[in-house]
């Protein structure tokens, strides 16, 4: 099949001379990949680059978008409750602190819009709406009282508003935006990175079943099948995303190989790149290091702390 050759770069404008090179710079040490290789340049990333391209040329702030935040894990060995804690405080500060650098490096400035997809397809991962709900709500009094400036929230009731049921917004989604189902399987069989996503997806929805009433073979049919309706919605999230936010950079909370149009990022540190605040609680170490594990280690290995009168993390005794 013939495709037709990358777009060229625009040329820096006047004050720019490097191009959009320091922006991506400040990226690339945070990068989530499957990659052995590490050794990364923002000259290995052409696609990247071309994103970045015409905001920096014309000047303008940067605005990338991150479909995430969805919801806590229904799963209580994993997490605290339903509500954000201290892992997603600290993942909001870091995307506010990465802005702020790009700022250095690119004094229009940068803003991280987090398009919080929890609704998106809470109906199979099993979360009741009114816990997405309160998280959303919760997550954007943390932005505001956390005074991350550079930092917004964006979910489905900025699309569709209140008028509409959770249910006639997902459908609204799906209708407009999902992919087919057929051609997703095949992607599935033939690509890698859709493969490692599916297999990601399938264990997430594995682990958090924790109510189901039928075999381990029956949840992992079940598991099978609903990773692929997460799917849909998620590449249906994304594209929304991308026509109310159009030249956006697109940043991913998922491993992304080089040559995707998305960007992997890593939140926080953990000892499993798939691993996000959401589906597991911090864990701060006596040095000082704070690290993203499931609660039921965390809780083996240190004392809880409250923020506020709700559980926010542990503390390595």
């Amino acid at each position: 099949m013939l495709t037709s050759p990358p777009r060229p770069l625009p040329a820096p404008a006047a004050g720019h001379p490097d191009g959009p090179g320091p922006v991506l710079a400040e990226l690339l040490p945070h990068r989530r990949t499957l990659d052995t290789c590490h050794d990364d340049t923002p000259d290995a990333f052409p696609a990247q680059l071309r994103q970045l391209a015409s905001p920096v040329a014309a000047g303008e702030p940067v605005v990338l978008t991150l479909p995430g935040f969805p919801c806590k894990s229904p799963n209580p060995a994993k997490v605290l409750g339903h509500l954000p804690d201290e892992g997603e405080r600290l993942a909001l500060r870091f995307l506010n602190a990465l802005c702020a650098r790009i700022e250095a490096v690119h004094p229009p400035g940068a803003r991280v819009v987090i398009c919080s997809d929890g609704h998106v397809f809470s109906d199979l991962i099993r979360v009741p709406d009114r816990d997405i709900d309160a998280y959303a709500d919760a997550l954007r009094a943390m932005v505001h009282d956390e005074g991350l400036t550079h930092l917004d929230v964006f979910d489905l009731r900025d699309v569709y508003g209140q008028r509409l049921s959770h249910d006639a917004r997902r459908a609204l989604v799906h209708e407009h935006y999902a992919p087919d189902l057929e051609t997703l399987r095949s992607l599935t069989r033939s690509d890698e990175p859709t493969r490692r996503l599916y297999q990601g997806i399938t264990r997430f929805l594995f682990e958090d079943s924790v109510a189901f009433p039928g075999t381990r073979s029956a949840l992992q049919r079940d598991c099978r099948r609903r990773a692929y309706a997460v799917m849909q919605r998620s590449r249906a999230w994304g594209d929304l995303v991308g026509a109310h936010h159009p030249g956006a950079f697109r940043l991913s909370i998922h491993p992304q190989p080089r040559d995707s149009a998305k960007f992997g990022i890593r939140l926080l540190d953990a000892p499993d790149v798939w691993t996000t605040p959401w589906h597991s609680c911090v864990l701060e170490h006596r040095d000082g290091r704070r690290e993203l594990l499931h609660r039921a280690k965390a809780e083996r290995l240190g004392r809880l702390v409250c923020r506020r009168g709700r559980p926010s993390h542990f503390v390595a005794v």
